[in-house]
């Protein structure tokens, strides 16, 4: 059986990336509006009505907009925005953590965040563990490619190349600080430290601790046991043994990539450590989790036609 996906928002970075990957794949038929029907109210409407699945990559309000145009159908929903992260009836989208049950028998999910994804990869199991408290006061140092930003920070860095560092999120506000906290069950909102760099795609999202001020004081070798346990049987989160590693890099030009890399760096005694996820902003931070939730949602092997 086909299933008729419409993806809502497709000029952007993550729904042309969707849709160049679902174009070839005999599952899914396509629901396409040419430039002048996207802006038409009703012709939306009636997609997001038609669609056995929308895929929504939209600004905040605009996805707002397009579940209430929805609304009287059957239609399943993907939402790549933040609009719905940690709205009530909607389903987390990152089934490492919720489970692949609840995403599979959910109308409604919202896909995470680009950092949210590192930083909840690394910190969610152990604060469920109990390995990491739920009241410290987390800390996330990260950097991204310029395609994290869209349309608009792409074309920035493309004709301004003397940018070398872009720091960002200085009033400590950040729309992904609501979901981190929420989905890690953190007792207080994290400081986050966002940034980009001239390379198209990738991201380092570092969560560093001092473990030797917690109470218990967990060790480094306990934090990667309990993250290689929790990810044993996925496909797509591996966690690495990080012993030969005096570096990690992100490389200008990296091909797509869906999956993600985590690891857990310790000092010789034993009080610091230094938690890190490797991803792809564009793969297992947007388009790649989008597709591995569609997946899921039909019923398919949630690998198919990721990029790992």
């Amino acid at each position: 059986m086909t299933t008729r996906v419409f993806i809502d928002g497709a000029a952007g970075t993550t729904g042309l990336e969707i849709r160049d990957r679902l174009s070839g794949r005999p599952e899914f038929k396509l629901l396409v509006l040419d430039d002048a029907q996207r802006k038409d109210v009703a012709a939306r409407k009636e997609a997001l009505q038609t669609a056995d699945v929308a895929i929504l990559c939209l600004p905040d309000a605009a996805a707002v907009e397009a579940v209430k145009l929805a609304e009287g159908s059957d239609t399943r929903i993907i939402d790549a925005s933040s609009a719905h992260r940690v709205a009530d009836g909607w389903t987390y989208g990152f089934p490492e953590l919720v489970g692949h049950s609840e995403v599979a028998n959910a109308q409604f999910v919202s896909n995470p965040g680009c950092y949210p994804t590192g930083f909840l990869a690394l910190v969610a199991p152990l604060v469920r563990a109990g390995l990491l408290p739920a009241d410290w006061p987390y800390t996330i140092n990260a950097v991204s490619g310029y395609s994290g930003g869209g349309n608009a920070m792409v074309e920035r860095y493309q004709s301004e190349t003397d940018i070398a560092f872009r720091s960002y999120g200085l009033t400590l506000e950040h729309k992904h600080l609501p979901e981190m906290q929420r989905h890690a069950g953190l007792d207080h909102g994290v400081i986050f430290a966002p940034a980009v760099v001239p390379a198209y795609r990738g991201m380092l999202v570092e969560v560093p601790l001092h473990l030797g001020a917690m109470t218990p004081a967990p060790k480094a070798g306990a934090l990667r046991a309990q993250l290689s346990e929790h990810y044993s049987e996925s496909l797509i989160v591996s966690v690495c043994d990080n012993t030969d590693q005096g570096e990690l890099l992100l490389r200008d030009g990296a091909d797509g990539h869906d999956g993600m890399e985590l690891f857990v760096f310790g000092d010789e005694g034993g009080s610091h450590a230094r938690l890190i996820a490797r991803l792809d902003n564009l793969g297992k931070g947007a388009s790649g989790a989008a597709i591995q939730n569609l997946n899921i949602m039909c019923g398919l092997p949630e690998t198919t036609g990721l990029r790992l």
